[in-house]
């Protein structure tokens, strides 16, 4: 493999600006971008997922948008097989690879490798959901705890979702989670990497994201919506996670008006950022943290040179 260069990857939460951040720096060092964000696959709805538009693209390589039908799911594991893949290749053509996008678990899986656990049938996983539901959360810790001391201390005791898939693992494989996380080797090493992390204040990022609600609202997503509803996609397929399509099929089933859902969207936009926030803080903490007012200054500070490995 060539590895003349590091591999950037820029991180943030939604309304930031990476994507414009990542195309100045490509511009700037002869690089290609792969999309890192779990809804910007999908090759429709380009307006409520913001999705870079051709034109924005320009000159600039992008890869792994809109590549995914509406009515498919697609996986952690599926993402970061055509990463490496784009990875590899652009490295190849001697440019550098920028990867951009708002899903922690897609950079996670490319930093540290997945974790190849067995497919646990999902009438299995909804068996302990429904366990965890009938017992509660502190009992079912608890439990957990029982089949499997090595969860204890590895997050916090009211954290549901990962009590659920750690309880569901050692059950389904007699393996401990923690087992499997052990033999999982990463495809990169951990100094090919400069991760970066737009940090911005919330007080500013709220009327980014208000104003993005608008500029949606303007562009045409309603008509996006409209022509998604005519699919008649499953609702267990991952795409109805994107926000907006469920507030403005309620406004045009005339149950909210217009500005009742572009409320929503804002609002439940805020609520994303801030759990992408959260999850900065705890995984992304060692990620070096960009000010917006000071991106422009920190691409002219940015040379190819900077990008070698033995930095």
């Amino acid at each position: 493999m060539d590895r003349q260069s590091k591999i950037i990857l820029i991180a943030g939460p939604t309304a930031s600006g990476k994507s414009n951040f990542a195309l100045k720096i490509a511009k700037k060092i002869n690089g290609e971008i792969v999309n890192a964000d779990s809804m910007q696959v999908y090759r429709s709805l380009k307006i409520l997922t913001a999705r870079p538009t051709k034109k924005y693209q320009g000159s600039i390589k992008h890869h792994l948008y809109g590549v995914v039908d509406l009515d498919k799911n697609f996986s952690v594991g599926q993402w970061l097989k055509g990463a490496i893949k784009n990875i590899k290749a652009i490295r190849k053509r001697k440019k550098i690879p920028i990867l951009v996008g708002g899903t922690g678990l897609y950079f996670q899986s490319l930093i540290n490798g997945l974790v190849e656990i067995p497919e646990i049938p999902i009438k299995f996983r909804n068996q302990v959901r429904l366990i965890q539901k009938k017992q509660g959360q502190e009992k079912f810790y608890k439990k957990l705890l029982e089949i499997d001391p090595i969860a204890k201390d590895k997050f916090e005791p009211n954290d549901t979702q990962r009590s659920i898939r750690a309880y569901e693992i050692k059950l389904f494989t007699k393996v401990s989670m923690y087992e499997w996380l052990k033999k999982t080797k990463p495809k990169f090493k951990k100094n090919e990497f400069l991760k970066l992390y737009i940090n911005f204040k919330r007080k500013n990022l709220i009327e980014r994201i208000s104003q993005r609600s608008n500029l949606m609202i303007k562009e045409g997503a309603i008509s996006e919506v409209k022509r998604f509803l005519n699919l008649k996609i499953k609702k267990d397929q991952s795409v109805n996670k994107v926000i907006g399509i469920d507030e403005l099929t309620q406004c045009l089933n005339k149950k909210i008006t217009l500005d009742q859902a572009r409320e929503l969207i804002s609002i439940k936009t805020r609520q994303y950022a801030k759990r992408q926030a959260t999850w900065a803080r705890t995984r992304m903490a060692s990620w070096k943290k960009i000010n917006p007012i000071k991106i422009d200054s920190f691409i002219n500070k940015l040379n190819k040179s900077l990008l070698k490995l033995d930095q």
